[in-house]
This record gives C-alpha cells, structure tokens and sequence, in this order.
C-alpha cells in the first residue's frame, strides 16, 4: 500500500518508509544512548501528539506565538503532523503491526 499519490516526491510503500523510519530512528537512539523498548516508542508517540497539540494551539490563536510569524506557525503544525506519522509508524513496527492491513480491515472494510 502508498503513502498519497505522492510523499517526498516519488511514491513510497510503507514497507519501504517504515524501514527508512527506522534506520533514523536507531541512529538517534544509538547516538543519544535511548534504549528503545516498546515504553519509549509509545512515550516518544505522546511526547509528539503534546508538540501537535501545542501547535494546534498556536494555529487557532489560542497559545502564545512565542514570536513566530503565522507562516512558521502554520509550517510547524504540518511538520508535526510528520512527526506522529513517523512515530505511530516506527511503534506500529517495534509490535509487528501491519498498518495497511489493518486499516483495510478497521476503516476500508466499510466502504
């Protein structure tokens, strides 16, 4: 299954961008000395939904700007929105989950 008709350009399987995901993500871990078990994987998820949520706030006026223009207000949003994509991805990945399996079978199922 595709990631839209196009991401970063050309057209990326999931297969193929959960493994780009995770060699990121190991580098970063090795690099920072973070043991990623399953703890850290859902943590780091909900460490990224607060930055979203944040952003969300910013981008509906309703939290301080910190001096930012709404350009870099509305850019920030959208990159966190990568940001739970990559992460529900790389935890999908740690427990075996096939995501698009499994949205054919919660959500596509029903079209």
């Amino acid at each position: 299954m595709s990631v839209g008709p196009r991401c970063l350009g050309y057209r990326v399987e999931f297969t193929e961008l959960s493994e780009r995901l995770e060699k990121l993500s190991a580098r970063y871990g090795e690099h920072l000395g973070i043991e990623r078990d399953g703890d850290w994987f859902l943590l780091k998820l909900q460490e990224e939904v607060g930055e979203l949520t944040q952003a969300y706030l910013q981008v509906t006026g309703r939290a301080r700007t910190k001096g930012k223009t709404p350009e870099e207000i509305r850019d920030a949003f959208q990159l966190e929105f990568a940001d739970v994509c990559c992460q529900l991805l790389l935890l999908a990945r740690h427990f075996d989950v096939d995501v698009p399996h499994e949205i054919e079978r919660k959500w596509l199922s029903h079209e």
